[in-house]
């Protein structure tokens, strides 16, 4: 049988040592020895023993923050020894390492694929988001040393905060923890508002600080987790979504 679907290229790629990595620019390989978490819905494929277990958002207080907030990320884990692919949507996957106690990441929920149970964290809500809340003011913090899938609608952008910076809640995929947020409202209340005109874009997210913005160019629906089956470049940690 002769195909170009049978090219290197696509043939599973085989690695020596456990963990995440990229089969493709939309597909994760898990090399599992043990466990992981992942996003609900987003197993398409495995061989060998294991076995999937629902997490809810992670435990009791995430749970009840989840169904107060809307947010968080719907998870299962992985037990056992095999392989397990994922993906999102045919969405691209990014690979980041946080490298320890000091390395903070927050991530939209709705952009979590998997990670690595070394990891800590925690539904939090964005800073001076109020009664905006509506429009995905919670999103998940990660610290500690271990590895994260991300997935992407399109080629981000990574902005350097170094001045003001604004994005779309839904655009926004991950940011700096060490970054100070809030939601600004973009439309000025007047009377092309009071008659139904308007921007399309009722607020925006504020950063400030040192650190960094990465923003896809898709806004997806707020309160909506990516996930389903049949769903996501190079291998890297940090620095491969930077290159």
């Amino acid at each position: 049988m002769r195909s170009e679907l049978f090219a290197a290229s696509n043939m599973e790629q085989e690695s020596a040592q456990p963990g995440l990595r990229l089969q493709n620019s939309k597909l994760l390989k898990v090399e599992l020895r043990g466990e992981i978490f992942a996003r609900v819905g987003s197993m398409v494929a495995y061989q060998g023993n294991v076995q999937f277990q629902a997490q809810g958002s992670g435990g009791l207080g995430k749970f009840l923050k989840q169904k107060l907030t809307g947010e968080g990320v719907p998870l299962m884990k992985a037990v056992g020894q095999g392989d397990v692919f994922l993906a999102d949507n045919a969405s691209d996957i990014y690979l980041i390492d946080l490298e320890g106690p000091h390395d903070g990441l927050t991530i939209n929920g709705a952009n979590v694929l998997a990670f690595e149970p070394t990891l800590q964290w925690d539904i939090k809500m964005v800073q001076g988001a109020g009664m905006f809340s509506a429009q995905g003011a919670f999103n998940t913090v990660f610290s500690g040393q271990g590895r994260i899938a991300v997935t992407c609608k399109g080629t981000p952008v990574v902005l350097k905060v170094d001045q003001p910076t604004y994005a779309d809640p839904q655009a926004a995929v991950c940011w700096s923890a060490s970054l100070q947020t809030g939601y600004h409202r973009a439309d000025q209340l007047g009377l092309g508002t009071l008659i139904g005109r308007t921007t399309g874009e009722a607020f925006t997210m504020s950063f400030a600080g040192q650190g960094f913005v990465v923003v896809q160019p898709s806004e997806q629906p707020a309160g909506l987790g990516a996930g389903g089956g049949g769903q996501q470049q190079q291998q890297g940690g940090l620095g491969s979504l930077f290159s």
